[in-house]
């Protein structure tokens, strides 16, 4: 349980840096590659916090962000909507090694605010149904 914990805290430090791309309408190339980087580790940190949360809490041990996902929507943290939403997120997450695609960059910042939301959703659903 205190990895897990730990992991929350780790997650939550990510997703305020994330969260803040609200601030920003019409970034530079160097701030919206500044968010893509942000984006890739606050992922990474909230699968992981999924993966833990449901080793920890469920009994379930998954290795793949996908299968965490749908197995978060198995144990009601996500509904539907919002699995479709991760699965696509994934994909995003693993084509953002090619930033050096100014088309696929914008494309990819542009979905960053909607995964944001959805990976806070994530993550206050796992916080609220943990044991006090």
């Amino acid at each position: 349980m205190e990895r897990l914990l730990q992991r929350f805290e780790t997650s939550d430090k990510a997703l305020k840096t994330l969260e803040e791309i609200y601030a920003f309408d019409h970034p530079t190339p160097l701030e919206r590659d500044a968010f893509i980087q942000r984006f890739e580790y606050t992922y990474e940190s909230i699968w992981k916090l999924g993966k833990q949360y449901l080793r920890d809490i469920e009994g379930v041990d998954l290795g793949s962000p996908k299968r965490v996902i749908r197995s978060s929507r198995e144990v009601g943290l996500l509904d539907e909507e919002e699995t479709i939403l991760a699965l696509h997120m994934v994909n995003d997450r693993n084509l953002t090694t090619h930033t050096y695609n100014e088309q696929l960059a914008d494309e990819i910042f542009q979905k960053i605010p909607g995964y944001t939301r959805l990976m806070r959703l994530w993550w206050e659903n796992m916080k609220k149904s943990i044991p006090q």
